[in-house]
């Protein structure tokens, strides 16, 4: 196990918890502030607005700039927000307009973060460790931290609306002064004009077509996710009766979800290889997202339904993350990755207004009806393009460039 891939790790926790405590407390506290499905939506809106706008320049970032520089950036800005909200809180400044801009905020360091920690883990991990890697990865991100997080973010709530964005605060400057013992591999200076490298990185994913069909599915499911998300705190105040602390305890189901599936995600991998594992997933997020439509108002039933969401979820995510380290070359990935993150992750700012907007006119349950149909839409995309025979053609192109020798020698697992 190498310094760091330890060292990434620790990171990743103290970041992790600064990213979870500002995302999950921000659309409590709008909540607090209006119940209006379309003001609501306008938070998330913006919020996600970052992958769209930004993620093909921080791509670029990526690729010139030292990864673990651009990670410390990342965490700054994110300390800056979180600085932020804990000063309006103490000075009962908190508005809607103030949590519209930091939401911007926070998914913009969320954007650097994310595509430096992904380049990051292919630089220390060598390919054949990169699903169990990209699963602790993904585990510290969206489960044992979001576990922990939400409960004693709606918790600190009552205590002043500014009290999670403290302990956020401190996360994020742990954080950044771990991130200056991570070591990370000197980047080549292009002199190319920025939006050449970011056609470069385009060309590249649009041009596998294991790669693009992922990104076609993700783009679809961040749609209806985002729709769903947007409205979820209204779901759970409203249909199911619950308060911030039960937010949060809902929040932790879907955690835990991705807690307990990474025991056994490396496992049905290897057993079932990316493939199938990928579109069996789609078929179960198919199925839970429906479940949300249909439900009675039932808090057990929802947060089992949520643990069953995330767990499909991990499997998806392991797969894809790991496919796009996999397949694409060492010099492009930073900009792969956020080019991945910009169509798939592009159309939740949209899939936030739709949410609201659905709400608004037809009630909360129809936001999950609208967000199942276009989730068959990312099934059958896995279906038709991530066949076990893409699969094989993508791991021939890898040795045909020659990249399959030198990854295997040069990196250390972890």
């Amino acid at each position: 196990m190498s310094r760091g891939w330890v060292r990434l790790q620790a990171v990743a926790v103290s970041g992790s918890v600064a990213e979870g405590l500002m995302l999950s407390v921000l659309p409590w506290i709008a909540a607090t502030i209006t119940s209006d499905p379309r003001q609501l939506s306008l938070v998330n809106v913006v919020g996600q607005a970052p992958w769209l706008v930004f993620s093909l320049f921080a791509g670029v970032l990526i690729d010139r700039v030292r990864r673990s520089a651009v990670l410390a950036s990342a965490y700054a800005v994110q300390a800056c927000a979180a600085l932020t909200l804990a000063v309006a809180g103490l000075a009962d400044a908190v508005s809607l307009p103030l949590l519209v801009v930091l939401a911007f905020v926070v998914t913009s360091a969320q954007v650097l973060g994310d595509g430096a920690t992904g380049a990051l883990v292919a630089e220390v991990v060598e390919p054949s460790r990169l699903p169990a890697a990209n699963t602790r990865m993904l585990v510290i991100d969206r489960g044992v931290v979001q576990f922990v997080v939400p409960p004693v973010a709606g918790f600190l709530v009552a205590f002043g609306l500014g009290m999670p964005a403290w302990l956020a605060v401190a996360a994020a400057v742990v954080a950044l002064a771990l991130v200056r013992g991570v070591r990370s591999a000197p980047v080549t200076p292009s002199a190319k004009h920025p939006l050449r490298d970011i056609a470069e990185g385009l060309r590249f994913l649009v041009r596998t077509r294991l790669l693009l069909s992922i990104t076609v599915a993700v783009g679809l499911g961040s749609f209806a996710a985002a729709a769903t998300m947007a409205m979820f705190v209204l779901y759970v105040k409203e249909l199911l009766g619950l308060g911030s602390v039960g937010y949060g305890v809902m929040l932790a189901a879907m955690a835990a979800g991705w807690v307990v599936s990474s025991f056994v995600v490396g496992r049905v991998v290897d057993r079932f290889g990316y493939a199938w594992c990928m579109r069996l997933s789609q078929v179960g997020m198919v199925v839970t997202i429906a479940l949300f439509a249909v439900l009675p108002p039932w808090a057990w039933a929802v947060a089992v339904v949520m643990f069953a969401q995330s767990a499909t979820v991990m499997v998806w995510n392991v797969c894809s993350q790991s496919s796009r380290q996999r397949f694409t070359p060492a010099g492009l990935l930073g900009r792969v990755l956020t080019s991945h993150r910009a169509l798939a992750w592009g159309l939740t700012p949209l899939g936030a207004l739709a949410g609201g907007f659905v709400a608004a006119g037809f009630g909360l349950r129809a936001v999950w009806v609208m967000a199942t149909v276009i989730q068959v839409g990312a099934l059958v995309t896995a279906w038709l393009g991530l066949s076990p025979k893409a699969f094989r053609e993508a791991e021939l192109v890898v040795v045909g460039r020659g990249d399959e020798e030198p990854r295997r020698t040069s990196r250390s697992a972890g």
